[in-house]
């Protein structure tokens, strides 16, 4: 504990510092007085309520001070003469000022109530005897001043108030308790002080059990269900018992199962039950994979509304999943709810500006366990590096105007121009940091590391993806029924790239759309790899315009790469090669498919795929290019993923062929039989198995309060799952049996996606509303049933029923879950299903101007017909007739194409001649159609 000034020297630097003019913001160099000064201004400004605890003594005693936020502190005046105060506000803990505004606000409050005594105080020396931390921070002592030791504690102190030989600490202060004297004071810094002595000692007991325990058999080696590297272990007991400890490995080397490893430890320990894991956004569906894959922990992702977000909060799973962005608002409601005993900042170069809300948000959080995981601690300055110790331990660096002082020269305006006594800076963070890098761990490490980093699509990816995907999952039911045509198969090959493609960026289909979640990853994962100077990269994609935005990121970074696409001339290529080989500065190779095999690259040992190809040994070829013969460092490879689309789906797709090629060819894994599945059903499983949207797409449903409404209840949770790929959800109301007397309902969805996957998906919601019957009228039961369809089957009955094949026995029709403001005869999901359609033909028009307008009057048929298909769709919903699935659907031309000229454009092979007239006709439809949904 610091004084903050001593004898009449206090007094005298108060009047000066009272006079003295505080420096600008931008000026670095304030001196302790002028710190101190600040605060007494603070104290002025904003006076706190302050409350006496002993009013036998007037100046010496302890104050409770309630500041204007609401939080109270407790202060101690020890020492008026010698400066000396305790105060238990988290800036007095750190700033070495030996004050606080609470303590000035104290000794403002006493000069004023009691000013007598308050000089006097100022001339003397304290009437009371204090036990105290030693100034050695090794012992206790008690502060005598001119008194006697009292007789109650000569047992445990000498004389002079030191501890006798033999007596620790624990056995002083117990015998400080006993002591009945009015004037003898335990300072409540002895508790903070104690407090730190019992973690450490128990850190060290607990990591020594927990080593003993492994040794003995009684705990496993690994805590997780894949053993751990050495490293990797070493690296987990570091996080669990430092309490508040920095992993800053370079990527690769595994920092996320780390601290999943470190987090069971505790775990196992009696230590933790509940974690909170902060990582951005994208990195959230990596944490729930690899803790799904090293442990039976259980696990949830918080999104949605913020009432959803505290209701995870309040009943927490052991890992709860965040991001950066949700603590910001959330932080509070985590300290009261959840109340983790760990938190887990990954990629905590988030809060790398001390100064920003995220920052400041998530220092907020409040844990004994602490975990902050980077592989860049320092990205461009070392203040960054305070932010993030400062979270884990404030005391360590101090306030940040000490910092600045002691690791930053200043110019002669107060600001930063060098760096100084580094050294000492190393010095103060070792015991938190613990950082290896590859070549550090080359033994132990495995020649290649995988990695997965998810990222979401933008709302206009999501939706033009959305639109592509539909048409797919058509495509894809009806080659259930039947085997698909050719144009069929060609439309569905073309649909399936173009859903690829827009898993990167609709820069690859539209001129202008720059935006690209995967390139902002990519920006941040180079920083992480380039921030070593030996590591070059090699970025794949099998989309040259996808390599453009890469290229202009490394160019707006400085950083040097070399190119091998289609579009490289052969003779230029092989200088690109050597360049990036031999040039130091060339860091990162841009290279395409054609660059996928026969290219020797071991200079790189990163290789960055920004999209997935469909067949594993491509994949291999690609990242063959580094990890190869000859390869004198560990290889990371690291897939982009666009989350919840076909690349998440091809994960699966991927890993099952590289399995059988693994344990035929390399005899890893188990491998007896492997089922084959025969001609088109076997594209048609893969198929299925990549359109399958990943289960972390939407959050499982729970159990809900009992609604008064159980059918709008299904309908509206039903909607928020499945989103577009539900065209209508119906309640039929059926006429009872006449057996049972029992009424009963059937709540009937029609779907774009498989029924038998849309009815699995549904099951445990349909459980939770229908799992027994509902009151009807009068009291009786009503059984409640759910049907999922498709369009074909739903429009095959109401085909049937009209013909009078069959007979209904439906008494009323209630349609479920309508927005407001919907136009009277669509449902909300209709009247969006409208809107896409015609906002895709409004696009293919004005690509059809274009062709035509340069003359390629063949190449504007595709585009047209596509177009005409769109209108037709919206047609069909606005005047609800089942959509026709493609512009050989006869009745679709009959219903909605009115039109002769337009029938015989499409049934006499799409004559280009008439494709003006087919583009105006276009034209008025839409206006129809959208006047139509205005009402």
């Amino acid at each position: 504990m610091k004084k903050r000034g001593t004898g009449q020297n206090a007094g005298k630097a108060k009047a000066r510092a009272g006079r003295s003019g505080l420096p600008s913001r931008h000026d670095w160099r304030t001196t302790d007085e002028q710190e101190i000064e600040k605060r007494r201004q603070r104290a002025r400004e904003e006076p706190p309520r302050i409350r006496k605890l002993n009013p036998k003594f007037p100046i010496h005693t302890d104050f409770e001070v309630m500041s204007r936020s609401g939080m109270t502190y407790r202060v101690e005046i020890l020492d008026l003469a010698q400066g000396l105060y305790s105060s238990s506000s988290p800036d007095f803990r750190v700033n070495g000022l030996g004050t606080d505004k609470h303590v000035e606000a104290v000794l403002q409050y006493l000069h004023r109530q009691h000013s007598a005594e308050f000089d006097l105080a100022m001339t003397g020396s304290s009437e009371r005897i204090d036990l105290l931390p030693g100034p050695d921070g090794q012992s206790l002592v008690v502060r005598l001043g001119k008194r006697r030791l009292p007789a109650g504690l000569r047992e445990a102190f000498d004389p002079s108030g030191r501890l006798l030989d033999g007596v620790t600490p624990e056995e002083g202060l117990s015998v400080a308790r006993a002591v009945r004297n009015d004037r003898f004071r335990i300072s409540q810094e002895v508790d903070f002080w104690m407090e730190r002595r019992r973690l450490e000692r128990e850190r060290t007991f607990l990591r020594h059990e927990y080593e003993q325990k492994v040794h003995r058999g009684e705990y496993p080696l690994n805590e997780t269900t894949q053993p751990l590297y050495p490293y990797q272990r070493e690296g987990a007991l570091h996080l669990a018992f430092k309490e508040r400890a920095l992993l800053a490995d370079e990527m690769g080397l595994g920092k996320t199962i780390q601290g999943i490893a470190a987090c069971a430890i505790l775990r196992r320990m009696g230590r933790a039950t509940r974690v909170l894991v902060v990582t951005p956004a994208s990195l959230k569906t990596e944490w729930e994979e690899q803790i799904r894959k090293f442990t039976d922990l259980d696990l949830e992702i918080v999104m949605g509304r913020r009432s959803e977000r505290v209701r995870v909060y309040r009943n927490p799973p052991f890992f709860t999943l965040v991001n950066y962005e949700q603590m910001r608002t959330d932080a509070l409601e985590v300290n009261e709810h959840l109340r983790p005993d760990i938190v887990v900042l990954d990629e905590a170069q988030r809060i790398k500006n001390w100064s920003s809300k995220t920052a400041r948000a998530v220092k907020r959080l409040r844990s004994r366990y602490a975990f902050v995981l980077t592989g860049t601690p320092i990205e461009n300055r070392i203040d960054e590096l305070y932010s993030i110790v400062d979270f884990l331990d404030p005391s360590v660096f101090g306030p940040l105007f000490r910092f600045n002082r002691q690791f930053y020269q200043l110019d002669d305006k107060g600001r930063p121009e060098a760096y100084r006594n580094l050294l000492d800076l190393r010095e103060r963070v070792n015991p938190l940091v613990l950082r290896r890098r590859k070549v550090d761990v080359e033994s132990e490490l495995p020649d290649r590391s995988d990695l997965q980093r998810f990222v979401e699509l933008t709302d206009e990816q999501r939706e033009l993806y959305d639109e592509h995907y539909r048409t797919v999952g058509q495509l894809a039911r009806k080659a259930k029924l039947r085997p698909l045509t050719e144009i069929e198969q060609r439309i569905l090959m073309k649909e399936l790239a173009m859903m690829r493609m827009l898993c990167n960026t609709r820069y690859i289909l539209e001129e202008g759309e720059f935006r690209c979640p995967k390139l902002e990853e990519l920006d941040k994962i180079l920083d992480e790899c380039l921030s070593d100077a030996d590591v070059k990269v090699i970025v794949f994609s099998e989309w040259v315009r996808m390599l453009d935005l890469v290229r202009r990121l490394l160019e707006k970074k400085g950083i040097g790469y070399a190119v091998h696409t289609g579009r490289v001339p052969q003779a230029k290529r092989r200088r690109e090669i050597q360049m990036f080989k031999r040039d130091p500065g060339c860091r990162v190779f841009l290279c395409s498919e054609s660059g996928s095999t026969g290219l020797n690259l071991q200079v790189a040992s990163v290789v960055i795929n920004c999209d997935l190809p469909w067949n594993p040994a491509k994949l291999e070829q690609r990242i063959a290019r580094a990890w190869r013969k000859h390869q004198c460092r560990p290889v990371t490879v690291i897939n982009l993923i666009a989350r919840g689309t076909i690349e998440h789906g091809m994960l699966v797709t991927l890993a099952d062929k590289q399995s059988l090629a693994e344990g035929i060819l390399d005899q890893i894994g188990e491998l007896d039989t492997v089922p084959l599945r025969k001609g088109g059903q076997t594209f048609l499983k893969r198929l299925e198995q990549v359109l399958l949207r990943p289960s972390t797409e939407a959050p499982a449903v729970k159990k809900m309060p009992e609604p008064t409404d159980r059918p709008e209840a299904f309908a509206r949770e039903a909607r928020g799952i499945l989103g577009r790929q539900i065209h209508r959800i119906e309640e039929l109301y059926l006429d009872g049996d006449a057996t049972t007397g029992t009424d009963s309902k059937s709540v009937v969805l029609v779907v774009a996606e498989d029924p038998d996957e849309v009815r699995a998906r549904l099951d445990t919601l349909r459980k939770d509303l229908f799992g027994r019957t509902e009151a009807g009228e009068g009291g009786d039961e009503v059984a409640v049933t759910v049907e999922v369809l498709s369009p074909e089957t739903y429009e095959a009955i109401e085909r049937l029923k009209a013909a009078g094949l069959i007979s209904s026995h439906v008494r009323a029709t209630r349609p479920l879950a309508a927005a407001e403001g919907a136009v009277p005869v669509l449902s909300s999901e209709d009247r969006l299903r409208v809107e896409d359609h015609l906002r895709d033909s409004l696009r293919k028009q004005k690509a059809v101007h274009v062709l035509l307008n340069a003359e390629l009057i063949e190449e504007a048929v595709d585009p047209l017909r596509g177009g005409v298909l769109r209108v037709l769709k919206a047609a069909a919903i606005v005047r609800g007739w089942p959509e026709p699935e493609s512009l050989d659907d006869p009745g679709a031309l009959e219903r909605a194409a009115t039109d002769g000229f337009v029938r015989d454009w499409v049934t006499d092979g799409s004559n280009p001649k008439t494709a003006s007239a087919v583009l105006s006709w276009m034209q008025v439809m839409g206006e129809r159609i959208t006047k139509a949904l205005e009402g």
